[in-house]
């Protein structure tokens, strides 16, 4: 079931209009909540979105990629207080993970925004426009919105021939599997 969930799972960029029901986000923040973190400091924080006009604010946060989340029916921003952790960064994006796969599971689609490392314009970054609008703490720093709905659109899973097997190196780099 799990390597069902992996080649199923595609970035949805279009939605319906259905809303999500509790449960369901109340089993993606679960999800989002048993993402392991570096010594278990989990300096991670969600913000669900469900806010039409938080959405349509946040859907303009960058120039490109965010649109589709005007038309989601709900976002998570994925945030993480930058004093707690180092390695905040890679914590946020193990949760933001989760939350992808656990979107697949339920029956959701989903596609990562990213924030960090975005202008939003050439003096503002996508992170500061992203913070002003949620009204996060100085100290959190911003992975990612994901953003999620039922698909309004269909993408074919992966399969096996789809893998990259010349990606797999043993022992060391350029040295194939060993027959």
């Amino acid at each position: 079931m799990f390597f069902d969930i992996l080649k199923k799972r595609r970035s949805i960029r279009r939605f319906t209009d259905q809303p999500i029901e509790k449960e369901k986000i109340d089993g993606l923040m679960k999800a989002a909540l048993l993402s392991p973190s570096s010594r278990g400091i989990r300096p991670w924080e969600f913000v669900v979105i469900d806010d039409r006009e938080t959405l349509t604010a946040l859907s303009q946060c960058k120039p490109h990629g965010a649109g589709f989340l005007k038309g989601a029916a709900l976002g998570i921003a994925v945030v993480a207080d930058r004093s707690k952790s180092d390695v905040w960064m890679e914590d946020a994006a193990i949760a933001s993970v989760y939350l992808l796969l656990a979107t697949e599971a339920l029956g959701l689609g989903a596609c990562w925004t990213q924030i960090r490392k975005r202008n939003y314009t050439e003096e503002i970054t996508a992170a500061d426009r992203v913070i002003e609008l949620l009204g996060l703490p100085a100290d959190c720093a911003v992975e990612a919105i994901i953003a999620v709905g039922y698909p309004a659109e269909e993408k074919r899973a992966y399969t096996d021939d789809d893998l990259k097997w010349e990606k797999v190196h043993y022992n060391r780099y350029g040295q194939k599997k060993p027959s």
